[in-house]
């Protein structure tokens, strides 16, 4: 069975180019393809589980009918749907789940902002009342 390909590489360069720092879009990345992985080996696991079935239910070493194997390839075709389905449904929460990051990455970015021109201001403030003070010879 070959696993589902990603490309680390090319996801962590699509989310850099959105305006994902470097460091969080890798991190990202991995978890995406470690999640893809797990997913990967759940779907190989429950494969050879479900042959292991097969081969003790119906004894495969005698002839079989082809009634019972047109039964098999039915239940296998329906065993696969669902698990495509299940691949399916963890590409969307994964989806949600990058969004969500995305969110707080760009709540952070004006936060930060926010306290940078504050500070700024707040610094430029203070400079010039210095400024005046020192200038109209207090001292």
């Amino acid at each position: 069975m070959t696993a589902i390909p990603f490309d680390v590489f090319a996801f962590t360069h699509s989310l850099v180019d959105s305006g994902i720092p470097n460091k969080q879009a890798d991190t990202i990345a991995q978890a995406f393809s470690k999640a893809i992985q797990e997913s990967n080996e759940t779907v190989i696991e429950h494969t050879k589980i479900t042959i292991e079935h097969f081969k003790s239910e119906y004894k495969l070493d005698d002839v079989a009918t082809n009634k019972s194997l047109d039964a098999r390839i039915t239940e296998t075709e329906l065993k696969i749907e669902l698990v495509r389905k299940d691949i399916e449904v963890i590409r969307a929460e994964l989806k949600r789940d990058i969004e969500g990051v995305k969110t707080d990455i760009e709540k952070s970015r004006n936060d930060l902002i926010k306290w940078f021109v504050g500070t700024a201001f707040a610094i430029a403030s203070i400079g010039f009342m210095l400024a005046r003070f020192f200038t109209h010879g207090v001292l």
